[in-house]
Parts: C-alpha cells; structure tokens; sequence
C-alpha cells in the first residue's frame, strides 16, 4: 500500500465501509484529506474495480474504534466529494425486525426512519464553518432517500450472484450504540419497518445534501429482540456472522461498482438545483 499526500487522487464512486472492502485490492493508495468539518474517521484508500476509481473510508477507523454516534459523518462525505466521488455505496450490518429476515439476508431498502439524536444532520444548518464560511439553511427533497439507480443495480447484481436479496422495505436507524430493548424492537416491527440499523443516518441525507447518489446494503446479521426468543443479540454474534458473509458481501459491491452508470440522470444529482448554499461545495 502507498501513502499520497494530503488531497491527492481521484475517484468516481465512494465506498463507505471496513478494511473487509479493500485490503484484497492491488495497488491502493492510502491519502489523508482535509474538510471544513474535522478529519474524517481515518484515511481514505483508493484503487480501481472494473475500471472505475473507488475511495474507500473506514467508516468506523481502523480497528473498529469509533461508535456510531462518533463518527464524523459529514466529514466522510465531504471528503469523498472533494475527491471527485458522486456516487457511494453504504454496506452495512443490521437487525432483522421480521422473521423471514434472519442472518444473512441481504435487504436493499428505499425508506428510511430516523430516530437517533445529537448528530449533525445538515451542511446546512446555518452555524459558520471553521474556514469562516457561513452557511445558509437549505432544504432537500428526502421523500425517497436512496438512488434508484443504485438500488437497481445492487438488486440486479444479488441476484445474478445468486443472492435473493430483498427489494425495499425500511430501514430504522437507532442512536446507538446499545442494541434496542425488546420493547423498542416489537415497536419497531409493529411499524411494519424492516431492518434496524445505527449508521444509516445520517449518511443519506449527508449525500443528498451533496448531491451524491447513495445506495446502502444492509446484510442481516441476527433477529432482533422484539423478533426471536431468547436473551437477545450480541456484539460477538454480530461480528461473527459478519464475518461469514463479507466475502460474499464484497463480491456483490465490487460488481455494483463497475456497473454503476458513468452518467447520472436520476434526482441526486440535481437536489440542489435552484438552492443558494451560502458556501462553496468541492
């Protein structure tokens, strides 16, 4: 692995995920980038998948060292923006809130519920930036929060990869980084939502705020209490069903990367049409 300097490179398409992703790449270049909003949680790593020029961020560090609710995710995503990216996958773990969604299922979904607290949620929030930027207060369209350009793809290529992945449904992302009490789990099943996550929010709405197209896949890695009997999951028995399945998991993501469209004519790329930021994006 090389080491660029501070805001060198290109890429096309972000990758917001673990060591998992791209330790088995050739020739990957790790950079550091700054951002008006802090450093993101590590260095980015960047390489090439059929053909396309991918940055990766740990989404969590190296070592699995920030929780959820320390990540600096507008840092990520600004860095990711500065380096050319316009489109970004998000992998990530999550509980089955229905039975027929156990360990291994993988869910690509198309709604989104937030219900975490004290996260910076905007770039647009009105508060000046460090660079002496101020801000103005933007709102985005969110009714659909993910690409539908990029689901289709990821769909596409489970499928042919033989994966029955699941097309839609909603995910709930919690604060963290407890699990949910079974009580709060049965609640969530009864809204009909889906999966229960801690890292989907607020990455997606942090994208469209850039314009960025973002699709998350969400691998299921256990049932959540409110959805199976006994004492409830594990941080271990997360890992280790993550573990079981990320090869399979990179497979997928490395074949949506050189599928994803060079063009982009779906609504990510125009939310911000007509908008007067009040700071310049990179």
């Amino acid at each position: 692995m090389s080491t660029g300097g501070r805001g060198a490179g290109r890429a096309d398409i972000g990758v917001l995920g673990g060591s998992g992703f791209y330790a088995f790449l050739d020739d990957v270049t790790e950079i550091t980038v700054d951002t008006p909003y802090g450093p993101p949680s590590d260095s980015l790593f960047l390489g090439e998948l059929g053909g396309r020029r991918v940055a990766f961020v740990p989404r969590h560090g190296r070592g699995h060292h920030l929780p959820p609710h320390r990540i600096n995710y507008r840092a990520n995503l600004w860095a990711l923006r500065s380096l050319g990216v316009r489109q970004v996958l998000g992998p990530c773990a999550v509980g089955g809130l229905r039975a027929e969604y156990g360990p291994g299922t993988l869910v690509v979904p198309d709604q989104l519920v937030d219900r975490t607290r004290g996260r910076h949620q905007s770039f647009y929030d009105g508060v000046p930036r460090p660079d002496g930027q101020q801000p103005k207060v933007v709102h985005v369209s969110f009714a659909d929060p993910y690409c539908p350009t990029g689901r289709a793809v990821a769909l596409a290529t489970a499928r042919e990869r033989e994966w029955d992945a699941v097309d839609g449904g909603t995910m709930v992302v919690i604060e963290g980084p407890r699990f949910s009490t079974r009580a709060e789990s049965r609640w969530h099943a009864a809204q009909g939502w889906s999966v229960v996550g801690m890292t989907g929010h607020p990455e997606a709405v942090l994208a469209r705020e850039l314009e960025l197209c973002y699709t998350s896949l969400a691998l299921v890695t256990d049932l959540d209490a409110g959805a199976e009997a006994g004492e409830g999951v594990s941080h271990a028995e997360v890992l280790e069903v993550f573990a079981e399945n990320i090869g399979r998991l990179r497979t997928v993501l490395f074949d949506v990367v050189s599928r994803l469209p060079e063009e982009r004519d779906c609504l990510c790329a125009t939310a911000l049409a007509g908008q007067d930021l009040g700071v310049d994006l990179p």
